[in-house]
């Protein structure tokens, strides 16, 4: 998929570098997602990537500049058929790309894709209602909150809440025709 920024593409094992495994150490980019509680390295995040692959109702982009620089992931899925939705998840692992669009223009594209290639009728995502950025991205992607849970997550010394997000076909399609 291209944007105007930006190439989305299938991530192979050879995606699993350095600098991607540098995102997913560091305490500030990995603050808000549940991948901080775990060990990762270059087999680990491998193993992700061909586990994602591997599965059919999953798609896990990478998320490029026109350079090919790989600045970030979104992944789409698991798809549930029978309802028509799915989730969707974004990391912009790169802090140097951090509030430049990128997250808004990747979730564009793919819920562009969930609608009018996989024919889904919803798509969710949710975050920490701290993490303003994520929330951001989404609702200017054409997405609302739907909800929040009340001191869902444990961060730092504290309870936090979730923010739901939401996107029915029929709302986007509205929007973009």
């Amino acid at each position: 998929m291209r944007t105007g920024r930006l190439v989305l593409r299938n991530l192979a094992a050879a995606d699993a570098t350095q600098a991607y495994l540098g995102w997913m150490n560091d305490p500030l980019t990995t603050r808000f997602l549940e991948a901080r509680l775990l060990e990762h390295d270059l087999g680990s995040l491998r193993t992700f990537i061909e586990c994602c692959n591997a599965d059919p109702r999953v798609l896990l982009l990478g998320i490029c500049l026109a350079d090919d620089r790989h600045i970030g992931n979104i992944k789409l899925g698991p798809v549930d058929a029978f309802h028509g939705l799915a989730s969707v998840g974004l990391l912009i692992g790169e802090q140097d790309c951090w509030g430049r669009g990128y997250a808004t223009e990747a979730i564009e594209a793919v819920t562009a894709h969930a609608f009018r290639k996989l024919g889904l009728e919803k798509l969710t995502a949710g975050c920490y209602a701290s993490n303003v950025g994520s929330a951001r991205a989404f609702l200017k992607a054409g997405w609302l909150e739907e909800g929040r849970s009340r001191a869902m997550w444990r961060l730092d010394d504290g309870r936090e809440d979730n923010i739901h997000l939401g996107v029915t076909r029929a709302d986007w399609s509205a929007g973009h025709p």
